[in-house]
């Protein structure tokens, strides 16, 4: 345990959650929306969900995830506006060249959010507070839209901090053991990663509702109660904040690309994480075509909220980086993990996080990495496919498709 400790000390991880970000960047281009309750999303009357919105909104009771007909009913003053994603990439590719500028050690989570290990960089600026503050100007001044920051020694814990000022705060986690304990012992269970609506219910009938309840709580009796020892002992370690502390950065040669995707409530709805891995297996295209490789493997991941996580990958019949062959392959793997005809199974576990990725990774598209004497059938349509790629990265990026 000591081990442990002393692996999350030595780093120091900021997490910076933009605010309200599709609302934030909305009032950029509709000042006269300020100081409204705005909702992003799909309108009102029609069947679809909730985006994001504005603090305003949120007073009412309006959540991301939540259907748009449901929000309508809290807040029927409110503002509706559909997406603008080409608005949104924008802003959050400037903001991400000001991370980068801050250290190369650049996780992103999403198109708002991401963790940094600023170790390396802290002396730069003599303390991780003033560098954590110049940030938040710095995306202030640039982007023109606010940042929360949490600054602590692994991610779970900036994670946690990032929502304790918000919005437009920073807040300086513990970094001892005794005070990390201290301050997480009276926070409810759900700020922990992977504790969501399933787990709470489970433990809330034994009177299990704070981290400081599960730190005293007995392994085998927390085990026995959720009826997992790898869950039990997650939830234990989580509860002392002990995390991993590892920022997956984006180096020169990438062992794998891949996007996650955390829901903000557990997601029951198959149809629903099917949509959302879609949408990570674009982001994965588009951000692996922006140098010239090949993937030859695929895999997916989900992990449900009793910590329970399944991942499948399979190889693509060729070496691949169209979305074409992402997505075929994606939804292949996720239809054999969770086959259409359980999507109304009574008991299944909600979904918690969602993922894709891509890997080994070669720099040419013959599987020998040795080029072809011949061009061949396959050989023109996978090039079709990638051109094909191309054009709609190129019109996305131009804001022409969403």
């Amino acid at each position: 345990m000591r081990h442990l400790w002393y692996n999350c000390l030595m780093a120091t991880i900021l997490h910076v959650d933009m605010d309200a970000f599709f609302a934030s960047v909305e009032l950029l281009h509709h000042p006269e929306w300020r100081c409204k309750p705005l909702i992003v999303g799909a309108g009102p009357h029609e069947r679809g969900v909730v985006s994001t919105c504005s603090y305003e909104a949120r007073k009412f009771g309006v959540h991301s995830a939540m259907p748009s007909r449901t929000a309508y009913q809290l807040c029927p003053h409110a503002i509706f506006t559909p997406p603008h994603m080409d608005l949104y990439k924008e802003v959050s590719n400037k903001a991400f060249g000001i991370f980068e500028r801050y250290t190369p050690y650049v996780e992103a989570v999403s198109i708002d959010e991401a963790f940094l290990d600023i170790t390396g960089t802290i002396h730069l600026f003599g303390d991780a507070r003033r560098l954590g503050e110049s940030l938040r100007a710095e995306i202030k001044r640039s982007c023109r839209v606010t940042c929360s920051v949490g600054i602590a020694p692994n991610r779970l814990l900036a994670k946690i901090g990032s929502e304790e000022n918000k919005p437009n705060g920073l807040t300086m986690m513990p970094f001892e053991p005794s005070e990390i304990a201290a301050f997480l012992a009276p926070k409810p269970i759900n700020v922990l990663w992977g504790v969501g609506k399933h787990t709470v219910e489970v433990l809330k009938p034994f009177g299990i509702t704070t981290c400081g309840d599960v730190q005293r709580l007995p392994m085998n009796q927390l085990k026995a109660m959720l009826g997992s020892q790898s869950a039990a002992e997650s939830l234990k370690a989580y509860s002392f904040g002990i995390a991993s502390d590892d920022v997956a950065w984006e180096g020169e040669e990438e062992k794998s690309v891949s996007r996650e995707h955390t829901f903000n409530e557990d997601e029951s709805s198959r149809e629903a994480v099917r949509g959302t891995l879609l949408r990570l297996v674009e982001e994965v295209g588009a951000r692996f075509r922006r140098t010239k490789r090949w993937a030859n493997t695929a895999r997916i991941k989900l992990r449900d909220a009793d910590f329970r996580t399944i991942t499948r990958q399979a190889p693509f019949d060729s070496p691949a980086r169209d979305d074409i062959s992402f997505r075929g392959k994606a939804l292949a793997l996720f239809d054999a993990a969770w086959p259409e005809r359980e999507a109304k199974r009574a008991g299944r576990a909600a979904v918690r996080l969602v993922g894709f990725g891509v890997t080994n990774i070669q720099d040419s598209p013959d599987a020998s990495s040795q080029p072809s004497l011949f061009d061949t059938d396959c050989d023109a349509n996978r090039a079709k496919r990638e051109r094909l790629s191309e054009v709609l990265d190129s019109l996305r990026e131009r804001g022409l498709m969403v």
